[in-house]
């Protein structure tokens, strides 16, 4: 199972970095997601390394948030910057099981941005 660690509470216009730490017998390191749960709101994309190493990412969260990963590690990071209270959420990590393709999730980290 997929773990995420590094949620918080800041204030608008700071930083954290969120990590997801999985087994690198079970889970590939491609295909790695953020996704994010606003308070009422479904699940939603935030960033993703997608097919052929490309990077996808929301467009709320473009230009202010950067996925990346440690192969060695198997840890995939999403660095947070200039937050606004909007991306207030609970964070989740999205990992592929390899072999199967099965998606797994982590439980989840809480980022509450004050104003």
């Amino acid at each position: 199972q997929p773990v995420e660690s590094g949620g918080g509470l800041v204030q608008a216009g700071g930083s954290l970095r969120l990590s997801c730490a999985a087994s690198e017998r079970v889970f590939s390191i491609n295909g790695a997601a953020w996704y994010r749960q606003l308070p009422g709101k479904e699940r939603e994309f935030v960033a993703v390394f997608a097919s052929g190493g490309n990077i996808r990412y929301s467009d709320s969260v473009k230009g202010r948030f950067t996925i990346s990963r440690d192969r060695v590690k198997n840890t995939v990071y999403l660095q947070m910057d200039n937050l606004t209270p909007e991306d207030t959420a609970v964070y989740y990590c999205r990992r592929v099981r390899i072999g199967s393709g099965e998606l797994f999730w982590g439980q989840g980290t809480q980022v509450t941005v004050s104003s």
